[in-house]
């Protein structure tokens, strides 16, 4: 949508088709490039550091490689307030950034247990991987033998730093549960019991939670807020805000877009981001901030700096437009506000059930800076002809060849929501509602029937039914 002006792309007529795109947002794993972008947030506002930052990023351009490589992993989840969500904060910086590392064992130990050979040994390291962490390459050792001698058989055989820790832990394991019984020492089975049960949760893949609620050091040098406020001239904050938020479009807008001045002012803004079709509804299951459209604000110590515009439905979180402060480029607040919103709309699913999906608008794949919406996983397309939604990494390879694709793959299938009974559309005709059949024999002058089917098969038999097509 666009303000008020709500429309759907004739597909296969279009210059460059647009599929309605999907994320998954209860299965969501962050990839690489989106750690990446919420660890730099974390690391500038509990230290401000911004070193080693590319800057004047697209706003949630700056990863589109990801989508090309189609390496993902598909990995099969907080409270949240009427007009604010948990500040986003830092504990323990150094642990989010090494990723759980276990400094257990030192180089020097492991050095220590290397064999004296004149053939190649790789021995572990104190960066040896464990489960969960990033990997590294294992050292490459050659150890010729002394003069005149060959591997000193007497010494233990090279071991895994790994290894070591998971014996360290299961001797601590047994002391501190007095793993004896009777008198007896515990057996071999009973002891991988123990350690296999002893394993630590900062072993599990980090969730986005993980990188967002987190707690924010006393010594921090920024504050980042992120508010939710409905867009609506009878709600305080937003009131109060408005001159402030239409300053940022301004700013964004012309640097960002090059638009003149007259083409964001504060009508225009109105207009584009405040102005909605959709009226505020609180449901009893529904989520406690309602349903409706909203701006989501990123307060920085005091100021907003990005305004990401949302939509929220009875099954989805849907992102219309985001804003931000140019200054702010090197954040990649384009990719950091959308990991935002996925956390969000799982936050809302603990309320609302049915409400687990964060619609992207359109996936554009002929034009390469709209293909950094594939890079959320996991996600489908919607099949222009059948509607069946289709995993993306199956959408690809078809889009790679033809611009316009038909996704789903069974010939025989047909949209099931397709129009069937025209004379059942629903028209608004001299202040009166009537079925197109009744206004179908009360119009004058030549028939119609072509354009209003054209619509109804674009809107479908139901929405033709719900909806009004005016005629006058």
């Amino acid at each position: 949508r666009s303000g008020k002006y709500v429309y759907k792309p004739i597909m296969n007529q279009t210059c460059c088709p647009q599929y309605t795109i999907r994320c998954q947002a209860l299965c969501f794993q962050t990839s690489k490039s989106h750690k990446k972008v919420l660890k730099k947030m974390l690391k500038f506002i509990s230290k401000g550091d911004i070193s080693k930052v590319v800057s004047e990023e697209e706003p949630m351009d700056s990863h589109i490689e990801d989508v090309v490589a189609c390496d993902f992993a598909y990995k099969s989840e907080s409270h949240v307030s009427q007009s604010e969500l948990t500040p986003l904060s830092v504990d323990h910086t150094e642990r989010v950034e090494n990723e759980d590392k276990d400094t257990g064992v030192t180089e020097e130990e492991v050095n220590v247990q290397k064999v004296e050979s004149g053939s190649l040994q790789i021995c572990a390291d104190k960066d040896t991987p464990v489960p969960g962490e990033p990997s590294h390459p294992a050292k490459i050792v050659h150890a010729p033998p002394k003069p005149g001698k060959g591997a000193d058989l007497s010494k233990p055989p090279c071991r895994k730093a790994k290894d070591i820790r998971k014996e360290r832990k299961l001797q601590k394991l047994l002391q501190n549960q007095m793993c004896t019984f009777e008198g007896s020492p515990l057996q071999a089975g009973d002891q991988i019991f123990l350690l296999q049960n002893s394993k630590s949760k900062t072993n599990q893949p980090k969730t986005i939670e993980d990188f967002i609620f987190v707690s924010l050091p006393d010594d921090a040098p920024h504050k980042l807020e992120v508010r939710l406020v409905p867009v609506s001239f009878e709600d305080p904050q937003f009131k109060s805000s408005f001159n402030q938020s239409a300053t940022l479009f301004a700013k964004y807008q012309m640097a960002i877009h090059k638009d003149t001045p007259s083409d964001c002012g504060e009508n225009e803004f109105t207009r584009f981001l405040c102005d909605s079709p959709l009226e505020a509804e609180n449901a009893p299951n529904g989520p406690e901030c309602g349903y409706g459209s909203f701006h989501q604000q990123y307060w920085l110590d005091g100021k907003i700096i990005a305004v990401g515009v949302i939509d929220i439905l009875p099954y989805c979180v849907s992102s219309v437009y985001l804003y931000y402060d140019p200054d702010y480029s090197f954040l990649s607040l384009g990719v950091y506000s959308a990991l935002r919103e996925i956390a969000f709309t799982r936050q809302l699913h603990e309320k609302a059930p049915d409400l687990c999906f964060y619609y992207m608008g359109f996936y554009i794949h002929s034009c390469p800076k709209m293909r950094y919406k594939g890079q959320y996983r996991p996600s489908d397309l919607l099949c222009p002809e059948t509607y069946v939604w289709t995993p993306i990494e199956q959408c690809l390879p078809l889009l790679e060849h033809s611009k316009y694709c038909r996704f789903n793959q069974d010939v025989k299938a047909v949209d099931e929501g397709r129009i069937k009974e025209l004379g059942r559309v629903r028209v608004l005709h001299k202040r009166t509602v009537m079925p197109y059949s009744v206004y179908k024999k009360r119009r004058k002058g030549p028939s119609d029937e072509a354009s209003v089917q054209q619509y109804a098969s674009l809107v479908g038999q139901t929405c033709s039914e719900r909806m009004l097509l005016f005629r006058s």
